[in-house]
């Protein structure tokens, strides 16, 4: 490098950096074996008018141990040093601090190893005795600027990767109503409050047995988060388990309480939970009810909600076992609709400023429809809009609709 002489104080001329704003210095280690050249850069770099702080290390060995100790930001490498020689230093530097920026410096005779170094991950490279301190200045602001553009950049994709895998398994873990029976139609919605989720601590699932009962669970997770989230997917696979596997009512209960209490990650977690056994055949509902709203009856004369017994959310008070079936008939014809309070709880004109189930079930009758999907997604249409259009609450509806036309289960079927 050609060297420099210092301005001295009322000097012909400033360095654009002493007009630029006061930021944090730039940590800089100038990784250099020969003495005169580390010189020149030292007097460089003050000629910038750059706030900084410069190390020297004579060898890769010495700046590998650096980069290991103290943050850097920019690192000036000279392309020939005693124990390392070519781009291999440049890519060894990268593997131990890829957060940091590289500026290569090379002889006048090697563009073309700058420009391989550049290629190997480098952000620049400056040929000794063609160095300003103006030149010095931008590329070492470059090349710090664009290390953290890089950086932001692998971040949001690997961000984004890891929504998408998120993604896919959150939809993976999505109920998929296992009925194996015509007689039965089952519907759902279900919309979380977290931005951006697929999943949260609602739940509901349906399937059938093979004797023609179709079983049904609907419950909330109290809280909103991913540990939520976790919570029910762990209840409502377990619950399918368990109910495929003959179990069902208050012994049911018990066990996805005891799961519950072995899987929360906070004891002040709990869970609300409506079981319902669609009985077509004998033309009966049994509902066992742990802190959750009575499932609504929807028929050609109306909707109102099944009286039904209540009991205890699952959880807090783990043993106490405060839960009753309550049997109910069926019309030939009509839909239980199962719901979380995510659905009543949003905000309305009525004097008290909440849906509640009275403004919910005149919202279903309002928007009636004969075809159910239909129904649904006007009933939530109506709902977000006197809620401004938003949720702030988990929601989830399982529809579980029936008609006296309906082909009888096929014991065939799962």
């Amino acid at each position: 490098m050609t060297r420099r002489t210092r301005w001295p104080p009322g000097g012909p001329a400033r360095s654009p950096g002493h007009d630029l704003p006061a930021a944090a210095p730039l940590r800089i280690l100038l990784v250099e074996d020969d003495a005169a050249d580390a010189l020149l850069v030292e007097e460089l770099l003050i000629d910038t008018g750059l706030r900084h702080t410069l190390r020297w290390r004579h060898s890769l060995a010495e700046a590998l141990a650096e980069l290991a100790d103290r943050p850097t930001d920019c690192v000036l490498l000279d392309l020939h040093l005693s124990d390392a020689s070519g781009v291999a230093a440049v890519t060894t530097i990268l593997r131990t601090v890829p957060e940091a920026a590289i500026i290569v410096l090379t002889g006048l005779a090697e563009s073309a190893a700058g420009a391989e170094a550049v290629a190997a991950g480098a952000q620049d490279y400056l040929v000794k005795g063609k160095v300003e301190p103006e030149l010095l200045q931008r590329a070492l602001r470059y090349a710090v600027h664009r290390k953290q553009v890089e950086r932001a950049g692998a971040e949001l994709r690997e961000n984004r990767a890891r929504a998408q895998e998120n993604a896919r398994l959150e939809r993976g873990l999505l109920p998929r109503p296992l009925l194996g029976t015509s007689a039965v139609r089952a519907i759902t919605r279900y919309l979380p409050g977290r931005e951006r989720a697929l999943l949260s601590g609602d739940f509901l699932d349906a399937v059938c047995t093979p004797d023609g009962v179709v079983h049904a669970v609907i419950g909330d997770v109290s809280g909103h988060g991913p540990d939520q989230a976790a919570l029910g997917v762990c209840l409502r696979i377990t619950w399918r388990a368990l109910t495929l596997a003959g179990h069902g009512g208050t012994a049911l209960l018990e066990l996805l309480e005891r799961i519950l209490v072995a899987e929360r990650t906070r004891d002040d977690l709990f869970a609300t939970c409506g079981l319902l056994s669609l009985d077509l055949a004998n033309g009966r509902a049994t509902i066992h009810l742990a802190g959750h709203h009575e499932p609504l009856l929807v028929t050609e004369d109306g909707t109102a909600p099944l009286d039904a017994r209540h009991g205890m959310a699952l959880g807090i008070a783990p043993g106490l076992n405060h839960w009753f079936p309550t049997t109910v008939a069926l019309p030939p014809s009509g839909a239980l609709m199962l719901y979380t309070d995510g659905l009543i709880e949003g905000h309305c004109d009525d004097a008290d400023g909440r849906l509640g189930t009275d403004g919910l079930i005149r919202l279903i009758d309002d928007t009636a429809h004969p075809d159910p999907d239909s129904h649904l997604d006007a009933l939530l249409r109506s709902v977000r809009a006197l809620n401004a259009d938003r949720h702030t609450d988990d929601l989830a509806i399982l529809h579980l609709g029936w008609n006296a036309r309906s082909e009888p289960h096929n014991p065939s079927h799962p």
